[in-house]
């Protein structure tokens, strides 16, 4: 009988090795498919790790074993615990790089999942563009919809204040804004016909090329408002 031991299978040395050994299994061209959220999805190795080395989904993938790769579905796809909906314009960035995403998908839920995986050269695009995004729309000019329900809100013993607003270019011909401060306002090009401003507080707002035709202007204070007259045909003007 032959008493001389017998050289241990590579295999077994790698099964018997830990999670290292399982991630150096994982060659960048290989394909792996990940079930989020009872979504599948198929991609390469070098998807996952190639762009964002440092993101939880390189992690479960990359030979030095730092995280262990997590438990697999009866197909044999890696399942993750995420909301498909947010994970597809993720993977996407990491195949090409590009941030694409449908009308219908919120851009706040892709930030908060690529927050979860850790994709942190799409976290810093995706707070900028949220930025960007917020900035117009903090700024944008209200429009007469937008005037009439603040009016209807306020009570007749409250002051109302438009102190300092954008209201560039809106209709406004024929409202009742008796008493109204209008400070530093931006009320240019803005339609102001048959318009109520009786005690109104117009002091420093900008009324250049405002239509101001017919206007009730009882007792305004106006000091230092530019009122420069229209010169040409107003943008608000309805075509005939």
């Amino acid at each position: 009988m032959d008493n001389e031991p017998k050289e241990r299978d590579t295999g077994e040395d790698e099964a018997a090795s830990g999670s290292i050994s399982v991630a150096r299994s994982f060659a960048p061209n290989r394909w792996v498919k990940l079930n989020v959220g009872g979504q599948i999805y198929t991609t390469t190795i070098d998807t996952l790790v190639g762009r964002e080395p440092d993101s939880m989904l390189a992690r479960m993938f990359l030979q030095d074993g730092s995280m262990k790769p997590s438990e697999k579905d009866e197909q044999g796809a890696y399942l993750i615990d995420r909301s498909p909906r947010y994970f597809e314009p993720i993977i996407n960035y990491l195949r090409h790089g590009q941030f694409v995403c449908d009308a219908n998908v919120s851009v706040m839920g892709v930030l908060e999942e690529a927050r979860f995986f850790g994709i942190y050269s799409l976290i810093t695009h995706l707070e900028e563009r949220l930025g960007q995004q917020e900035e117009p729309q903090s700024d944008r000019p209200l429009t007469r919809m937008d005037v009439i329900k603040a009016i209807i809100q306020t009570s007749v013993i409250t002051e109302l204040r438009f102190q300092g607003v954008n209201l560039s270019g809106a209709d406004l011909r024929k409202l009742d804004f008796r008493n109204i401060n209008f400070k530093y306002a931006n009320m240019s090009h803005c339609n102001l016909s048959h318009t109520n401003l009786n005690y109104c507080c117009l002091e420093r707002a900008d009324l250049q090329y405002a239509n101001l035709e017919c206007a009730q202007l009882v007792s305004v204070r106006g000091l230092c408002a530019n009122m420069i007259p229209q010169e040409c045909v107003p943008i608000w003007k309805e075509s005939i």
